[in-house]
């Protein structure tokens, strides 16, 4: 049965077709999407900016992607505890400091790097501006979750944020690498941390769209005693980690982490293998193009299948095409294959963001979110050190086993339990004398 919504919800009325220009209608979403975007523009450019730095004051890229993994573990790892806090504290309680720490921590590490500090220093330094990443993408998508509760514009939304993420990550690194290769090596991680300042500075002052501390939203995920005003309920706080649907999800985010971290080695490792360095971006670009343009298709389509089924499906695909790129001997081949990965990937992760919001209580979603994108970012930093590894031990390519190896893993746990990625019975609404009837998403 299709979700039904009220106009009142999203603040306009949602046709049988819902559009990206619908979903940029809605009430009040451009307040938090226009400083959202600039929030979260630094995320992008920190593991480049880390990476020319260090790699300029020590000379070995192997120091300079050791800190920066160190960086985006400590990330994946305190991430979706910033999530629990600002679904039980509030965005903005747990923004305010966060800003404050990771521009602290990141001018700090400039500092040590330039000092030609010690290994060990740069490691200290680098944990707490991973474990302070301001997770702005999560707390938007929360923002979305809030606004269109049983909306089939969720799966719009979703497509939309994916795209955003995309245009993040290929300006982004972009414009930290002009930094630090026409003005100053520390330019890119300086500018980074002030960027963060300022952006989360103004994210946080969108008081009024984030979502209600301790809310629970109707559809019946996590229980609940007793309905407020507004149809929602006040929940005991509930880890988003102990929904089973969130752990199978973690491992599919896994797996399109260890993607992305083995095509940024391995197009790099080819490129050089050629003599032609200078194709890297083109060919990543070729990659991130097809995740944006898939992307922009998702979020248009209205969908009758439903998401689990989906997912399934998309990955599937994601997983065959990833197994093709370790045998492209060409650049045409390799950019052809790269590009298939690519329009793969957005479908999978729209998905899985479409699927948090049915499986997941609204008061725990950011969190949700935050697992997800700490998964894909642990699943990167494991695919940059062990694709780095297989291009020094073994051939020329080896690396685009580990895209192929992620996929194909987290591929078959989705299809074992896929059970879990169903969401819970929900209960029908009745009407009973001259009272509201509540919109209920029903799968």
């Amino acid at each position: 049965m299709a979700s039904t919504v009220t106009p009142e919800t999203t603040g306009t009325p949602v046709s049988k077709r819902p559009g990206y220009g619908q979903l940029l209608r809605t009430r009040g979403a451009w307040t938090f999407l226009l400083p959202g975007f600039a929030a979260r523009q630094p995320f992008a450019m920190l593991t480049i900016s880390i990476v020319l730095l260090v790699q300029h004051t020590t000379g070995s890229y192997g120091t300079a992607g050791a800190v920066a993994a160190v960086t985006g573990v400590a990330m994946a790892l305190f991430a979706p505890f910033t999530g629990r806090l600002a679904d039980r504290h509030g965005q903005r309680a747990v923004l305010l400091p966060g800003v404050v720490v990771h521009t602290l921590a990141g001018l700090s590490l400039t500092a040590l790097a330039l000092a030609d500090a010690p290994l060990w220093a740069l490691f200290v330094a680098a944990v707490p501006t991973g474990a302070s990443v301001p997770q702005v993408g999560p707390m938007v998508r929360a923002r979305w979750g809030m606004k269109l509760q049983g909306s089939p514009l969720m799966t719009t939304a979703a497509a939309f944020e994916s795209v955003t993420d995309e245009l993040t990550f290929v300006f982004g690194p972009l414009v930290a690498t002009a930094l630090c290769t026409a003005v100053d090596p520390a330019a890119g991680l300086v500018t980074e941390a002030a960027l963060t300042l300022v952006g989360g500075l103004l994210f946080a002052a969108q008081r009024g769209t984030q979502p209600a501390v301790g809310v629970a939203g109707v559809n019946g995920v996590g229980g609940g005693s007793g309905v407020g005003d507004g149809g929602h309920a006040r929940v005991k706080p509930v880890s988003a980690l102990a929904v089973p649907g969130v752990r199978v999800l973690i491992v599919a985010f896994l797996g399109i982490g260890a993607v992305f971290g083995g095509m940024q080695v391995s197009l790099a490792a080819f490129s050089e293998s050629i003599g032609e360095p200078g194709l890297n971006g083109v060919l990543y670009g070729t990659f991130a193009a097809g995740n944006m343009l898939s992307g922009i298709v998702c979020g248009a389509i209205a969908w009758k299948v439903a998401p689990r089924r989906r997912l399934l499906i998309g990955y599937a695909a994601l997983a065959l095409t990833a197994s093709g790129l370790w045998a492209a001997q060409s650049v045409i081949v390799l950019a052809g294959t790269g590009l298939l990965v690519g329009m793969c990937i957005a479908p999978a992760l729209i998905t899985g963001y479409t699927l948090v919001e049915a499986l997941v209580p609204t008061g725990a979603r950011t969190e949700a979110f935050t697992w997800l994108t700490g998964a894909v970012a642990l699943g990167q930093a494991a695919a940059v050190m062990i694709a780095g590894q297989l291009e020094d031990r073994l051939w020329d390519g080896a690396g685009f086993l580990v895209p192929m190896g992620g996929t194909l893993l987290a591929l078959g746990t989705l299809v074992a339990l896929r059970s879990r990625l169903a969401p819970p019975a929900v209960s029908r609404t009745v009407a009973r004398g001259v009272g509201h009837r509540v919109p209920v998403a029903v799968d």
